[in-house]
């Protein structure tokens, strides 16, 4: 499997440690930044670009590092098709993917040690979707909030928000 991997200042030093862990498991690297520290990083470019390779395609799943994981998860699931979470267990990491169908996970250098991350990500890469009925119930209508959110259910100008005037 191609594992999409992103990390910002913050999560930039657990990252060498969480490709170390996705190569041990057998799985390859999309290395999507950062590659060096740099203060100006913002943890939404690598959500972006880690949500994008898996959007495409290049990359079936990915790993997100920033400094709590929440930034990244919340931006990573504004993508469509990405569904990201906070992970810092590995109960979570292996059932957001066998029930809820998880691409991505989301961890926090600054919460988490470096070889915790790596217990996390051999649970997540090694767990699969159960596709049992009501995961894929559930999995559809997740689908079905994203569809609608694609065709603008959300936009205010669209449910008769208050008017200007």
């Amino acid at each position: 499997m191609i594992v999409a991997v992103g990390a910002d200042h913050a999560g930039f030093p657990m990252k060498e440690r969480v490709i170390q862990a996705i190569e041990a498991a057998g799985h390859e690297i999309l290395d999507r930044g950062a590659y060096e520290i740099l203060p100006a990083d913002d943890y939404p470019d690598y959500a972006r670009a880690v949500g994008e390779a898996i959007v495409a395609g290049n990359a079936e799943r990915g790993v997100l590092v920033c400094g709590s994981g929440v930034g990244v998860a919340i931006a990573a699931c504004k993508i469509p098709s990405v569904r990201a979470a906070m992970t810092h267990d590995t109960f979570s990491a292996r059932q957001g993917v066998e029930d809820d169908d998880m691409n991505v996970i989301a961890l926090g250098a600054r919460v988490i040690g470096a070889e915790l991350a790596a217990e996390i990500v051999r649970a997540f890469l090694s767990a699969e979707f159960s596709g049992a009925e009501r995961h894929v119930r559930r999995s559809r209508k997740i689908d079905a909030i994203e569809t609608d959110a694609r065709a603008g259910a959300f936009d205010m100008d669209q449910q008769g928000g208050e008017d200007d005037g």
